[in-house]
């Protein structure tokens, strides 16, 4: 995907929001939110196609130093770092150094299946982060990378390079390549449905009488 192509799909999904393409995802029948992984940052929205890496546990020799990970000079700018960390919380595989190394290359954020230590300069820094654990101790000697760009599954949700992620307060989502503009049509379809039963019933209708009318059942179709 070009450059170009890229920022004018961050440009249309910026302007939505994860509930609404949630829906449209739901439409699709095809699992996309990350359960447990939350924003680390309030007010912070990110969009872009990913870079994945998947961690495996290792058993530290006495004596021996084994770093995290170095992947992170691989990511091309623009794109979101998916971690797969198989959840832990009881080691990190994020920090400050990868999260100032991320800003200096103009990658967009990070979604993390595990832990995340530093949070105050991360926060300091603006940087989107979402993770499910935040703890101290270090991955360092009790986790490496196992492979970069390659397939991973996240609480049930396929993730494959290529595929988008889209993250704001409500927590992050995943949106299979093939299926990103479709998505996006319904979701936008979703916020206008939602925003005109919220008018109906400002101006006095009926809940129940407005989401009827309104295709509230099937927000993603087009109003007729």
């Amino acid at each position: 995907m070009q450059t170009t192509q890229i920022e004018q799909i961050k440009e249309r999904l910026m302007a939505l929001d994860s509930a609404a393409v949630s829906d449209a995802m739901d439409s699709l029948y095809i699992p996309a939110g990350l359960s447990g992984i939350v924003p680390r940052n309030a007010g912070i929205k990110m969009a872009g196609p990913v870079f994945t890496v998947r961690y495996e546990p290792i058993i530290p020799e006495q004596g021996k130093f084994l770093n995290a990970g170095n992947y992170i000079d691989e990511v091309p700018a623009g794109y979101v770092v998916v971690v797969d960390n198989q959840g832990r919380t009881d080691c990190t595989s994020w920090g400050n150094i990868l999260t100032f190394k991320a800003i200096q290359k103009g990658i967009t954020g990070s979604v993390i299946y595990g832990s995340a230590r530093d949070l105050s300069e991360v926060r300091r820094l603006e940087y989107p982060l979402f993770t499910t654990g935040v703890y101290m101790v270090s991955g360092k000697n009790r986790a490496q990378v196992a492979a970069t760009q390659c397939p991973l599954n996240i609480g049930g949700v396929a993730i494959s390079p290529g595929d988008w992620i889209f993250a704001d307060d409500n927590g992050a989502l995943a949106i299979p390549q093939q299926h990103l503009l479709t998505a996006i049509e319904r979701a936008k379809n979703v916020d206008k449905t939602e925003q005109a039963i919220i008018k109906a019933i400002t101006n006095g209708e009926d809940l129940v009488d407005a989401r009827e009318k309104l295709g509230y059942a099937v927000p993603w179709r087009p109003a007729s």
